[in-house]
């Protein structure tokens, strides 16, 4: 397929009329109505509905689409690694719900500053999805916990090891963990991510007895709850952090629970001059916890 035809397809998708679309891609309306007709004629498929106005995709066009843009970003991706030429096109990154999502903004805009001439979008799903998107080429890389079933096609780089805190309501008596957990309320994470998992394992490691308050399904909710008074938990330092003096602390476990959480990508992909940019402002934002990256060689490059 001619990737010009394709640009033109997925520029008529994104801004709705042919007229549009020729303004974004700087051709006439007449050139795009000749390359969709070629590329109609290629695929042997009429892409679009033309009794409705402006015209839609119709079930081919919408399968088309989704492809098109792969095809498209990996097509730039190759020119921009041989050619040298400034980085551009679009980088999609994935990541899961978590607490270290506040990680992504911040280290999103420090990217931009490297390389303004790349197009960032952020994806959120879950890991499973997440990791099917990147093997499919849909995103070129994404954040995840440790994950037991990552495909022998994808790395997966930690840019932190991040401890884990009970916490409790500000004013809480000096008490261990175990302590804090036995005596309070307890706020319980409860949610199908490993986070929770870990948790889970160290408490009936310890024999710890919790009398649970509430069960919550994200680290962002049960952070208030103990602020305001119900109860103490147990939540990871990125979630911590922001609010350190509005809560007693201290460590998970003993030894004290960590937990990694890294960028997976595909070993074949050719953003990887990308990647590792994003994971060496994601372990900057880490700091202490940050963890460097690894070359496939495994040397040091962050």
């Amino acid at each position: 397929m001619d990737t010009r035809q394709l640009k033109t397809f997925i520029a008529i998708a994104e801004h709705g009329t042919f007229a549009k679309a020729a303004d974004a891609v700087g051709l006439t309306p007449s050139a795009i109505s000749q390359q969709i007709q070629a590329l109609e004629v290629e695929v042997r498929a009429e892409l679009f509905d033309r009794t409705t106005r402006p015209m839609t995709l119709n079930g081919h066009g919408l399968r088309l689409l989704e492809t098109a843009r792969t095809i498209v970003r990996s097509a730039d991706d190759v020119i921009d690694a041989i050619s040298g030429r400034a980085i551009g096109g679009t980088f999609i990154i994935g990541s899961v719900r978590s607490s270290a999502l506040s990680l992504l903004p911040r280290a999103i805009v420090a990217l931009k500053k490297d390389y303004p001439e790349l197009k960032i979008k952020l994806h959120v799903a879950n890991s499973d999805e997440l990791l099917a998107d990147v093997v499919s080429g849909r995103l070129d890389c994404a954040m995840v916990a440790e994950y037991s079933n990552i495909p022998a096609t994808l790395r997966w780089s930690p840019f932190i090891n991040e401890p884990l805190f009970v916490i409790a309501p500000k004013g809480t008596p000096k008490m261990s963990a175990e302590e804090i957990l036995s005596k309070l309320p307890y706020v319980r994470f409860n949610s199908k991510f490993r986070l929770a998992q870990l948790i889970e394992t160290e408490l009936a490691k310890s024999g710890s007895v919790t009398n649970p308050i509430a069960e919550i399904d994200t680290i962002a909710s049960v952070v208030p709850c103990v602020i305001n008074g119900l109860g103490a938990s147990v939540i990871p330092w990125i979630a911590l952090r922001d609010v350190r003096n509005e809560v007693v602390s201290v460590p998970f476990g003993n030894p004290q629970v960590h937990r990694h959480i890294g960028l997976i990508e595909r070993r074949s992909g050719t953003r990887s001059t990308v990647i590792d940019r994003l994971h060496m402002h994601l372990v900057d934002l880490s700091a202490p916890y940050g963890m460097r990256r690894e070359s496939i060689h495994g040397n040091t490059k962050s």
